[in-house]
């Protein structure tokens, strides 16, 4: 099958038995070599010093006073963030490992969330690594990438936000800038396609510019497709067997267990379970609801056995979607393996 997200960094790491990503030395080269970290021909000698030693050996332990002795202070300041980075993710052994770390009971976020949504590029790119669906890679990018939402004829387009921004700013598409590879840069007379089943395989050569928008109306391909997304992720960090369809609406006398996907959906779920008043202008913000069952009843704890998990994911007031992966981790009822 073509290839697909360079810009991932897949490349640069190593799959271990249990299907998770090794933390390896290319990787961290590959974060090294950003521009906020990489040396110009000004800098000073320590600072090149320093970027020499961590080209060599990625996992070198670093003193403070190594960093202290770089010149320029924002450097400096840029040195600790990477390499208190480098140092969670080599504590922890794998990219899957290193990002639910992030959200395990009593964590304490401070992770710059650039690289949080490029752990989640990667970890995605691993669970679809054979998928040959480009709708399903297409909605795949909502785990990482912001999404601008537009009604327009009774559609429900979803288009990356960065792009969408670019392009108001510019009339055209400039350089996205490939973090861990050579991506390749959009050009100008590219416009947003709504892929759909007749065109999809144009996917395959623009993966990289997140240049294509989706229909995220009820009953079309890509909502089903996103659901599909939702199952692997499950699926890689809990090892259950989930069944996720779109719905809706929601009807369930025994509602017991929802998850917001994002922060409006989580709000919105809560007002809505506790009966709490909702404006229709806020529900209208409401992109898609989905029901989860569990393939193996066990799998769940056990007040949730034999009873759907709702879930929903909504548009913020300024018209964009931020989805947030990490609450299927923390919050599915999942019953906790010995």
């Amino acid at each position: 099958m073509p290839s697909f997200w360079k810009s991932s960094g897949m490349h640069l790491v190593e799959r271990e038995k249990n299907g998770w990503l090794t933390v390896t030395p290319d990787i961290l080269r590959a974060y090294f070599t950003r521009p906020e970290i990489h040396p110009v021909e000004d800098s000073c000698p320590a600072e090149h010093r320093l970027f020499e030693a961590l080209m060599n050996d990625p996992f070198r332990a670093v003193g403070a006073e190594e960093i202290d002795a770089i010149a320029d202070a924002d450097a400096a300041d840029n040195y600790r963030i990477i390499l208190a980075f480098r140092d969670h993710l080599a504590r922890h052994g794998t990219i899957e490992a290193s990002y639910a770390a992030l959200f395990g009971e009593g964590a304490t976020v401070t992770i710059p969330p650039v690289f949080i949504d490029q752990m989640v590029h990667l970890i995605t790119h691993n669970i679809l690594r054979k998928v040959a669906d480009p709708l399903r890679l297409r909605a795949g990018e909502l785990l990482f990438r912001e999404q601008s939402v537009t009604t327009t004829d009774g559609q429900l387009m979803l288009a990356d936000a960065e792009i969408v921004e670019t392009y108001s700013k510019t009339g055209g598409f400039g350089g996205l800038g490939a973090l861990l590879a050579e991506a390749g840069t959009p050009t100008r007379d590219i416009a947003l396609d709504v892929l759909g089943e007749e065109n999809k395989d144009i996917y395959w050569e623009r993966s990289d510019r997140f240049d294509t928008a989706i229909d995220f109306r009820f009953t079309e391909p890509a909502l089903d497709a996103f659901a599909r997304v939702l199952e692997s992720w499950i699926g890689h960090f809990h090892g259950v067997g989930v069944r996720i369809q779109p719905q809706q609406s929601i009807r369930d006398e025994r509602w017991s267990w929802h998850i917001g996907l994002d922060s409006e959906a989580t709000r919105l779920l809560n007002a809505l379970y506790e009966g709490t008043p909702v404006e229709e202008s806020d529900m209208a913000r409401i992109a898609a609801l989905f029901r989860l069952d569990f393939d193996n009843r066990s799998d769940s704890i056990e007040t949730m056995r034999g009873k759907p998990v709702w879930l929903g994911l909504a548009v913020g007031s300024d018209g964009i979607i931020r989805m947030k992966p990490q609450n299927l981790l923390t919050n599915l009822p999942v019953r906790r393996r010995n």
